[in-house]
C-alpha cells in the first residue's frame, strides 16, 4: 500500500505490510487488459472534455510503450507498488507528470479491476472455447476411426450392455457440449461494462460510459455501480464450468485408466504419453490420465475457494476481493492443459480390437435385448425380466452363454420361441435390434456421427 495516493497518511508503509497487501506477483498479467481499458477511458475523457485530445493521443501512446516494454521484460516490477493498475499508473506519471495524473480521472481501482477481470475472462472463455472445441473433434475423429468396433457398455462398473465404441466418443462430445454452451451462457451473462461505477456510487463527473462499452465491445453497461463495483459472480460462474469440465474429463480418464490394465486390456496408451516405473522395469503408468483426473481436483478446489471467498462479504469492494485471481488463473491454466493433453491422447489412443473381441460375449450384454423380444412377443415385462433372469442363472450353473442354450429351453418359456430367438442372442444380434432415437443402434450412431460432423464443419469454416 504505497503511499502514491494517500495525502492522509503519514510516514512510509512498513516493508511487511507492502510484502502482505501485494498483488503484483500475480495480477501482473492482467497488464494487456488493463492498458486496454486505460486507453479507452483517456479516449472517453477526450471526447467529454476531461482531457484535450492531444493529452489523451500522449497517455495512449506512453501506454503502448508501457505495454511494450511488459512484454519485452523491459519493465521492473516492484513490490512496493502493490498491483499492476499502479505500476501502469505510476509508469504513467513518470513520462507524462500531471498528465498522466489526469488518467484515473472518474474511475477506481475498484471498478478499473472489475474491468481488467471482465476483459480477462472474456479472452479466457474464448480460449477453452476452444480447447473444448478441440477435444470434441478428437472425439468425432475417434468415432469414425473405431465405427464398427463393439464395446461392453457398464453400469455399476458391471457389464450390462453392448455399445459402440463411437456411442461411446460421441457420448462425451454430447457432455462437453453441454459445457462449451455453459460457457458461451456465462460469457453472455458477464458481457457488461463494470467501468464507470468508480469506487461504487458513480461519479459527479459527465463521463460517458457508452463510449467506453463500445471502445471495449462490451454488449451492455452494468446497470447499479454498487452491484458492479464488488460482483464476482461471473468469476465463480466461469471457474464453476470449468470445474464441470474437469469433473468430465477426470470420469474419461478414469475408464482409460482401467481400460488400459492388463486385466482389461482393451485399450493402447502411446508410450509418450506413459511413464516408467523408477524399481520396477516392466510398468507403463498413465500419468497423463492420472494427472489429468488429479488436477481436476484443483479446479474443483479453486471453485471451493471463490465461494467461500465472496459468500460473507459486505456491498461494494473489500479487499478480500484481491485473492480472487489466484484460483481463478489456477483454475484456467490447469484445465486449458488438461484439454490440450486431452486432446492429443484421444488422437493417439488406439483400442484393442482382438482383446475386446476375445471376452465380448461374455457378461450377457445380450439378456436385456433377450427379454425386450419377449416383450414384443407379448410377454408381460416384468415376466420377461424374471424369465430371462432364470435362463441367465442356468448359463451360469453350466458355465455357457444365452447363444449356447438348446432350443427347448426358450420354448419352455413360451412355446414357439426358438426359431426366431438365435437372431436375437449374441452381441451382435443384440446391438442391432437398437432402434430408439439416440440409442446405440448403428443407424441411431451414424445419425449422431452425420450431425457431429456438420456441426464441426460449419465451425471450420466460420
Amino acid at each position: 500500500m504505497h503511499k502514491t495516493w494517500g495525502g492522509r497518511f503519514q510516514g512510509d508503509t512498513d516493508q511487511r505490510v507492502e510484502e502482505f497487501t501485494e498483488s503484483i506477483s500475480f495480477d501482473r498479467r492482467l497488464y494487456a487488459h488493463d492498458i486496454a481499458a486505460s486507453m479507452a477511458h483517456a479516449r472517453m475523457l477526450a471526447e467529454v472534455g476531461l482531457l484535450t485530445a492531444e493529452e489523451a493521443e500522449a497517455i495512449v501512446a506512453a501506454l503502448q510503450t508501457i505495454r511494450s516494454e511488459i512484454e519485452t521484460g523491459q519493465f521492473a516490477f516492484r513490490v512496493e507498488l502493490e498491483d499492476i493498475h499502479t505500476h501502469i499508473e505510476r509508469a504513467l506519471i513518470e513520462r507524462l507528470g500531471d498528465v498522466g495524473r489526469k488518467l484515473h480521472t472518474g474511475r477506481s481501482r475498484n471498478d478499473q479491476v472489475a474491468t481488467d477481470m471482465k476483459l480477462w475472462t472474456r479472452d479466457a472463455l474464448d480460449t477453452i472455447v476452444g480447447l473444448v472445441r478441440d477435444v470434441q473433434r478428437a472425439l468425432v475423429e475417434a468415432a469414425e476411426r473405431h465405427a464398427d468396433l463393439i464395446l461392453p457398455g457398464y453400469t455399476h462398473l458391471q457389464r450390462a450392455q453392448p455399445i459402440l465404441a463411437s456411442h461411446y466418443f460421441l457420448a462425451y462430445a454430447e457432455k462437453l457440449e453441454r459445457d462449451r454452451t455453459r460457457l458461451l451462457d456465462c460469457r453472455d451473462r458477464m458481457d457488461e461494462l463494470p467501468l464507470g461505477a468508480a469506487a461504487l456510487a458513480g461519479t459527479s463527473l459527465p463521463i460517458d460510459r457508452e463510449s467506453v462499452r463500445k471502445q471495449l465491445g462490451f454488449a451492455r453497461i452494468a446497470a447499479n455501480s454498487l452491484d458492479a463495483s464488488s460482483d464476482r459472480d461471473f468469476l465463480i460462474e466461469f471457474v464453476f464450468a470449468l470445474a464441470m469440465i474437469g469433473v468430465h474429463l477426470s470420469g474419461w480418464a478414469e475408464e482409460w485408466i482401467v481400460w488400459s490394465t492388463v486385466e482389461f486390456r482393451f485399450l493402447d496408451l502411446p508410450d509418450a504419453f506413459c511413464t516408467g516405473s523408477s524399481i520396477m522395469p516392466h510398468k507403463k503408468n498413465p500419468d497423463v490420465l492420472e494427472l489429468i483426473r488429479g488436477k481436476s481436483a484443483r479446479v474443483v478446489g479453486d471453485l471451493h475457494r471463490l465461494l467461500v471467498l465472496v459468500k460473507g462479504l459486505p456491498l461494494a469492494y473489500n479487499r478480500d476481493l484481491q485473492e480472487d485471481k489466484q484460483a481463478v488463473f489456477d483454475a484456467f491454466d490447469t484445465l486449458a492443459a488438461c484439454l490440450r493433453m486431452a486432446a492429443s491422447l484421444i488422437r493417439a489412443a488406439r483400442f484393442r480390437p482382438e482383446a475386446l473381441a476375445e471376452r465380448l460375449e461374455d457378461g450377457f450384454l445380450d439378456a436385456t435385448t433377450l427379454m425386450e423380444h419377449l416383450v414384443l412377443a407379448g410377454m408381460p415385462m416384468r415376466s420377461a425380466h424374471e424369465a430371462v433372469g432364470k435362463l441367465v442363472r442356468k448359463c451360469e450353473e453350466r458355465g455357457c452363454r444365452l447363444t449356447d442354450l438348446p432350443p427347448e429351453e426358450y420354448d419352455a418359456i413360451r412355446p414357439g420361441l426358438s426359431p426366431g430367438v438365435y437372431h436375437i442372442v449374441g452381441v451382435r444380434n443384440a446391438l442391432r435390434a437398437f432402434r430408439s432415437l439416440g440409442s446405440t443402434g448403428p443407424e441411431q450412431v451414424a445419425v449422431q456421427l452425420r450431425r457431429w460432423r456438420e456441426r464441426l464443419d460449419t465451425d471450420a469454416r466460420m
